[in-house]
């Protein structure tokens, strides 16, 4: 098989990619990687040398695509069935871009730090830091929830947007609820029922005991 990704199941930023895969249909080899193990991290940097996943190996073409907005570029670029993830239209491609990167940097990035703060052993906790990562959360929801043009982030048509939306919002949401914001918590209810989200979910259903904030 031409395709492998190295990803993890509970990887938020892999969701992106791997959202984009299943809606496309497109076949690839899923290779989990566990970066506790000293033996699979050292293998997984010699594909990639910043041990980051997700990143998909293209074998018949000889690349190596890391990070998950240009995992879906690449998809987009060389697979008829993705092609619609990044609209050929300049401008609708360029709104893509735009709230993939929006809803990535003022959503998803804020709560990964909300997350690391869980994960902090007693003494070294950043209370302060928590909050105003809240703060910037619920700022991203207040940017974001305007912008949704439809059933999906650009209308009728899923895209790059709605592969960045999903995990997103979906993680979020656990910690800054979306109930405030109707309109988001509508755009992820229709996320969650498409068949390539909930395969996502699904699959990353055995890892989410370990998630932090699952189970408060």
């Amino acid at each position: 098989m031409s395709l492998t990704l190295y990803y993890h199941p509970l990887s938020s930023f892999c969701w992106k990619s791997l959202i984009a895969l299943y809606d496309a249909d497109i076949p690839f080899e899923p290779r989990i990687v566990n970066l506790g193990d000293p033996d699979d991290r050292a293998a997984f940097a010699k594909v990639w040398p910043l041990a980051k996943f997700p990143v998909l190996r293209d074998e018949a073409r000889g690349q190596t695509i890391p990070e998950s907005s240009i995992v879906v570029e690449y998809l987009a670029q060389h697979y008829p069935s993705a092609a619609s993830l990044v609209p050929a239209d300049p401008d609708a491609g360029r709104q893509a871009r735009l709230l993939d990167r929006l809803i990535d940097s003022y959503i998803h990035l804020p709560f990964q730090g909300i997350v690391s703060e869980r994960l902090r052993p007693e003494g070294e906790k950043d209370p302060f830091g928590v909050e105003q990562a809240r703060g910037k959360v619920g700022q991203g929801y207040d940017l974001i929830a305007p912008m949704i043009a439809g059933p999906w982030a650009m209308g009728e048509t899923f895209t790059l947007a709605d592969c960045a939306a999903l995990p997103a919002l979906y993680y979020a949401d656990y910690a800054i609820s979306l109930d405030a914001w109707p309109k988001l918590r509508g755009y992820l209810d229709r996320l969650k029922a498409r068949p390539s989200v909930a395969r996502v979910l699904a699959e990353a259903e055995p890892f989410f005991q370990y998630f932090p904030l699952k189970n408060g």
